[in-house]
């Protein structure tokens, strides 16, 4: 059975939807919570079946509000590139891949918005993409890709949105798997927040149904090229 390492930048973000399409497969995952001080990082040779990193609330990675960890993280994630085990990076933590694979971030305010990805190639995520999904973006700065990464999906604004490197390293701009109350913790969590929060909320609350539909096919997509399910 796999085990996944997983490293949260908040108590308040978490897998979400993405737990149950694990445990269903029984993939196991462990959480690591560097933040709170009682856990460090996995170690970097320890992680070879994988590793997800996930988003910051208020934190980024541009100079504005800098991830803590954001040097050992990135030099995580340079592992698993350079070893070609799966990584996955969700927000936050796409910036810390982008980063890892010689790509950069782009400073961008702190917004919760809801907006729509399309997908770019027919094939993305081994033709399991959905054709059209929504993002819940809740970041400050953005990730830029290298230039040899395959764009899977961009956002309303023309930007990557998911992106691959070589077969089992996955970009996702918005956590795929979200939820409403995952949001309302951050917005406790922390004292700054992005402004005209409760509209987006409530945004948000109409294209759950939407969201969680398209996790289906992107968890078949991503469990299939990470190996996820494969024999040890």
């Amino acid at each position: 059975m796999k085990q996944i390492h997983v490293i949260q930048h908040t108590s308040a973000e978490y897998l979400g939807l993405i737990e149950d399409h694990l445990e269903g497969r029984n993939v196991r995952f462990k959480y690591y919570r560097p933040f709170a001080g009682k856990e460090a990082l996995p170690h970097r040779d320890k992680i070879s079946e994988g590793l997800i990193l996930l988003g910051g609330g208020p934190w980024g990675s541009a100079g504005g509000r800098d991830l803590p960890t954001l040097k050992e993280e990135i030099a995580l994630a340079h592992t698993c590139l350079m070893r070609e085990w799966p990584v996955i990076g969700i927000g936050l933590g796409a910036q810390v891949l982008a980063l890892a694979a010689g790509g950069s971030t782009q400073a961008t305010e702190f917004v919760f918005e809801i907006t729509t990805a399309r997908r770019s190639t027919d094939d993305a995520l081994d033709g399991y993409l959905p054709e059209q999904f929504p993002l819940a973006l809740y970041m400050r700065d953005w990730p830029v890709p290298p230039a040899y990464a395959t764009i899977l999906a961009h956002d309303a604004m023309e930007r990557p949105a998911v992106w691959q490197i070589g077969r089992s390293a996955f970009g996702f701009a918005a956590h795929p798997g979200i939820k409403r109350a995952m949001i309302e913790d951050l917005i406790m969590e922390f004292e700054e927040s992005p402004p005209d929060a409760a509209t987006s909320l409530d945004r948000l609350a109409a294209v759950q149904g939407p969201l969680e539909d398209a996790l289906v096919p992107i968890m078949a997509g991503l469990i299939r090229l990470t190996g996820w399910m494969d024999a040890a």
